[in-house]
C-alpha cells in the first residue's frame, strides 16, 4: 500500500509530520507492506535564490510578530516530546528551497527517495544546516553515495524543475492547499500533521478496505456457539 506525504522541507510542521507518518507506519501490523513517497510542496518560491534570512526576520516580516508569538516555541516542544531533539525552529535561517526540491527529485529518481527526505530534514532541523546553495547540496551527494557532478549538472541546467513544479500542481489537485498533506492509497487526502495515532487508524481503515475477509462456510453441520447456546452436529 502506497503512502504519498507532500513537504516543504524548511515547514517545521513537515518535518513533525514527517515523523509522525513514520511512528504510524512502524506500529500498524502491515508495515513491510507500506510504501511511503515523499513528494515536493513547495512554499518559498517567493524568497529570493541569492540569500536566506533568519526565522524571526521572516517571521515578522509575515506576521508582524515574534516567533514566540507565531507559536515557533510550541512546535519545537511538541518536536521534543515525540522524540525529535533537538529540534531547531527559531535557530534556523529561510529562503528558496527550489533547488533543494529538484535535488530530491533527482535523489528520487537515482532511488533515495526516503534517505534523501530523510537527510534534509535532520539536517535542516536536527542541525540548523544549510541546504538552500549549490555547494550545500552537493555536500549531501557524498553523504548519498551520488554523483557530485552529475547533480552539479543536473541543477545547474535546472532539469527537474518542471518534475517539482508538477508534484505540487497534483496535490493540489487532490484538495492541499499547504503542507504537509497526506495521502493513503490514493483514496484517504489527510492535511496538516496529525497525530500517529489518527494515521494508524487511517492506515488500518485503508488496508482494511482494501483487504476485505471472505468468510468461507463449509459444508454440513459445524460445531459453534452462539447466543442461544452451542449446537453438536447430529451424527447418523
Amino acid at each position: 500500500m502506497k503512502v504519498e506525504i507532500w513537504s516543504e522541507i524548511t515547514c517545521p510542521w513537515c518535518g513533525l509530520g514527517s515523523h509522525r507518518l513514520d511512528r504510524a507506519v512502524e506500529r500498524f501490523e502491515h508495515s513491510d507492506q507500506i510504501e511511503v513517497v515523499h513528494r515536493s510542496f513547495p512554499l518559498s518560491s517567493g524568497f529570493p535564490e541569492n540569500r536566506t534570512l533568519s526565522v524571526r526576520e521572516a517571521v515578522m516580516a509575515k506576521y508582524g510578530a515574534i516567533p514566540e508569538q507565531a507559536g515557533a516555541l510550541d512546535i519545537e516542544g511538541m518536536a521534543t516530546a515525540e522524540g525529535l531533539a533537538p529540534y531547531r525552529v527559531l535557530d534556523n535561517r529561510v529562503g528558496n528551497t527550489d533547488l533543494a526540491h529538484e535535488f530530491l527529485a533527482h535523489a528520487s529518481a537515482m532511488g533515495k527517495n526516503r534517505e534523501a527526505w530523510d537527510m534534509f530534514f535532520r539536517a535542516y532541523f536536527g542541525k540548523a544546516g544549510p541546504i538552500f546553495a549549490l555547494d550545500d547540496l552537493l555536500g549531501f551527494s557524498d553523504k548519498l553515495g551520488l554523483d557530485r557532478e552529475q547533480i552539479r549538472e543536473v541543477l545547474t541546467e535546472r532539469r527537474y524543475r518542471q518534475q517539482v513544479q508538477d508534484d505540487a500542481r497534483r496535490a493540489q489537485s487532490l484538495g492541499a492547499t499547504g503542507a504537509p498533506f497526506i495521502l493513503i492509497d490514493g483514496r484517504y487526502a489527510v492535511p496538516g500533521a496529525q497525530g500517529s495515532d489518527a494515521l494508524l487508524g487511517l492506515l488500518r481503515t485503508a488496508w482494511n478496505e482494501a483487504h476485505p475477509v471472505t468468510a468461507v462456510a463449509p459444508g454440513g453441520d459445524t460445531p459453534a456457539c452462539g447466543p442461544d447456546g452451542c449446537v453438536v452436529p447430529a451424527h447418523p
